[in-house]
């Protein structure tokens, strides 16, 4: 309960000797010094102001509830295996499913750069022209990684990863439909696109993939 400041009181003696008035009349009667006043109650209903609550301490309990990392890899996540799409089609028809699906890929906003095409048999045109002004300029432009890059399973070893990876089975050995399918599957970081008979693809995916 807050306490009233008391009032200043000055004693008679700190004021000095009285002057006898000029009257003759006798100095009236020094008053009572008042003491303390007493704290007035408070009123019902306006409690006195309050002490704030302390803080709640955490309890062992508490503490251990929280999340934390569990272990090394907590804080790294494994990367996520690509979503894997199989566009029925011939060997003779597999490249030209493959281009339908990069201009799917691009139409849906998807980054020239982003895409990968793999060819298992003959190679893809725009590969075949690129390399006629010599592999230097051809893989300068996979490193530099601006546009779709079309490239054959016999060199797929030496490809970086992109976020989406086609592969056309339009023809070659079953060994080189297996290694360009492990290849893109190991490089595809998003999406894998395989275009080509269901059946030796899924033939070839249960072996290699």
């Amino acid at each position: 309960m807050p306490l009233i400041p008391e009032e200043p009181q000055i004693h008679e003696s700190a004021q000095g000797p009285r002057a006898t008035p000029a009257s003759g009349r006798t100095a009236p009667t020094p008053r009572p010094v008042p003491g303390p006043r007493p704290a007035a109650p408070s009123r019902p209903g306006r409690p006195g102001p309050l002490r704030p609550a302390p803080p709640v301490q955490r309890t062992p309990r508490d503490a251990a509830a929280q999340p934390g990392p569990s272990g090394p890899a907590a804080g790294a996540a494994a990367p996520a295996a690509p979503q894997i799409q199989l566009i029925p089609a011939s060997a003779e028809g597999a490249l030209d499913a493959a281009e339908e699906a990069v201009d799917l890929l691009l139409e849906s906003g998807r980054a020239p750069g982003d895409v990968l095409v793999i060819t298992t048999g003959e190679q893809h045109p725009w590969a075949a022209h690129e390399l006629s002004f010599g592999e230097t300029s051809y893989w300068a432009q996979h490193d530099a990684g601006d546009d779709v890059f079309y490239t054959d399973a016999t060199v797929a070893d030496r490809l970086a990863s992109r976020p989406v990876v086609v592969v056309a089975v339009n023809g070659g050995a079953e060994a080189a439909a297996a290694s360009a399918l492990s290849s893109a599957h190991s490089r595809a970081t998003a999406l894998l696109i395989v275009c080509g008979d269901p059946q030796r693809i899924n033939s070839v995916l249960g072996t290699s993939v």
